[in-house]
């Protein structure tokens, strides 16, 4: 497939963990928008126009699997979408332990396919991974959904935000290889500050960041509808020789800041890199 039909979802189903609001709701907006059959997971309701809309409770595996029986067919492009801020309890739980549950029971049965592909929400706050790639490795081996819970539970600060967007930018690395050899993509979008439910509600910190950035360039702060256009092309035909990527989405806060040209940056990147 190639040209503009590449872009589009016409024939495929797309399931969306964390759609109901922010950048999971604008992603599922975009892919319906674009033909696609969308099925929205989520504990809040969803208020918008979507193929079927199940709820579900992230922090219990039961309902998860249940959740999943409720998804009829093959689903083409999972959007895992959901997530909380440090202080809510069950935190890993939501940001990635569930996720990796869904996506990789949908892929052992068969039920995401060759051709299929995954796309993630990471966060700026999870680069600079690398230097604990032991310890995410070592979390990562964890096999199913309670042993990783209980590997949380075992390792004091690691129920957090920040150790949940690093696993994941670590679990996307990791899983390129095997997905791929069954015909599956994985990406996430590591975010800057972006208006959403989530980040209003956090807006002391997480809106604040990187203010600075944005008054010296003109940038406005980044909107779920840019996040979710972004996602619906990595899960997208169009985006087929993308995989292992955890791609910036901060209008170049980031880099700007790791060459130095934009000076004021330069401690943020030396802190996210090289935090213990």
């Amino acid at each position: 497939m190639s040209g503009i039909e590449a872009f589009r979802y016409d024939g495929k189903r797309a399931l969306v963990v964390g759609g109901a609001t922010g950048m999971g709701a604008a992603a599922a907006q975009t892919v319906g928008n674009l033909g696609g059959e969308v099925v929205v997971m989520d504990y809040a309701p969803v208020e918008f126009p979507v193929a079927e809309a199940i709820k579900v409770d992230l922090r219990d595996r039961g309902a998860i699997d249940a959740a999943l029986e409720q998804v009829s067919g093959p689903v083409h492009a999972v959007f895992s979408a959901a997530g909380v801020a440090d202080g809510t309890p069950g935190l890993m739980r939501i940001n990635f332990i569930a996720h990796r549950h869904i996506i990789e029971r949908l892929i052992n049965e068969g039920r995401l396919a060759r051709g299929g592909a995954v796309c993630m929400i990471s966060s700026v706050a999870g680069i600079g991974w690398e230097p604990q790639l032991p310890t995410l490795l070592e979390f990562l081996a964890t096999p199913d959904y309670e042993a990783a819970d209980a590997w949380v539970q075992a390792h004091e600060g690691t129920d957090s935000y920040g150790f949940s967007k690093q696993v994941m930018n670590c679990y996307v690395a990791y899983q390129a290889f095997p997905f791929l050899k069954k015909g599956v993509r994985i990406n996430a979008i590591c975010p800057g500050p972006t208006d959403t439910p989530l980040a209003r509600a956090n807006a002391e910190t997480w809106l604040t960041f990187g203010q600075d950035y944005r008054d010296a360039t003109g940038s406005p702060t980044l909107t779920a509808n840019q996040m979710g256009d972004v996602m619906a092309f990595l899960n997208s035909d169009a985006a087929s020789g993308i995989s292992g990527v955890n791609l910036l989405v901060d209008v170049g806060h980031v880099m700007s800041s790791l060459v130095g040209s934009w000076e004021p940056g330069q401690q943020m990147i030396k802190f996210l890199m090289g935090r213990s």
